[in-house]
């Protein structure tokens, strides 16, 4: 017979509390712009990677207020631009959750272009209703006055801080950590010891759900635990 999981104390005391942050993203438009897919292939090569984040990473939060469109600004330029479909299906197929690093995730775009590319020739050229603008963002890391050190702490902070703060803790932070993990789920499984709470926010999907819902599905997991 399987046993009923205890519930977790909330009061459990962490040695290190977690602060929550936010961030702020100055943008920037670069030199590089794109005519075609040849030359966005070729822009892609060589643009930042602070631009690869804007396009992808920020794109996502910019589009999660909505819970439709594209997750990122190139698979929306090749359908709303270029009218490639399949290209902007491949393109938005992308999770950024799988991407530890900006790196890997230029190789895997550039890698999708050049398929696409190979099997449709004449896309290459073909000229595009408007311009691909890539653009950079920089971030400002801001400090918040929440803290947690407890769960239940915790919990409330989830609920106070910024949209903006979720998408620092819970999406970029897979930039900084070079872990398929979140900044919430991390410091659950090391101060709590609560590794199985921690998996559980990890198989949150960012993709089918606004900010606000992803927010409210990461306190409804952890309360579901009290």
């Amino acid at each position: 017979m399987a046993t009923a999981q205890l519930p977790i104390n909330s009061q459990r005391q962490a040695k290190s509390p977690f602060e929550f942050t936010t961030a702020a993203h100055l943008l920037r438009v670069c030199r590089q712009r794109a005519n075609n897919l040849g030359e966005l292939l070729d822009a892609l090569r060589i643009v930042s990677d602070d631009s690869i984040f804007q396009h992808t990473f920020r794109t996502l939060q910019e589009h999660h207020f909505i819970p439709q469109g594209f997750s990122n600004d190139f698979a929306h330029w090749a359908f709303a631009a270029c009218n490639e479909v399949s290209l902007a299906e491949s393109l938005a197929s992308l999770d950024v959750r799988e991407y530890t690093s900006l790196t890997s995730l230029r190789e895997r775009i550039v890698k999708i272009l050049e398929e696409y590319i190979q099997h449709n020739p004449r896309s290459k050229d073909r000229l595009a209703l408007e311009p691909f603008f890539f653009c950079a963002s920089e971030t400002v890391v801001i400090p918040t006055s929440c803290s947690a050190r407890n769960l239940e702490e915790f919990i409330d902070g989830i609920e106070k801080v910024s949209l903006h703060s979720i998408h620092y803790h819970f999406i970029e932070a897979r930039l900084r950590l070079k872990l398929t993990s979140n900044d919430f789920s991390v410091w659950l499984e090391r101060e709590l010891d609560l590794a199985d709470l921690a998996e559980q926010l990890n198989r949150i999907d960012i993709y089918t759900s606004t900010l606000q819902e992803v927010r409210q599905q990461i306190a409804r997991t952890l309360r579901s635990a009290q």
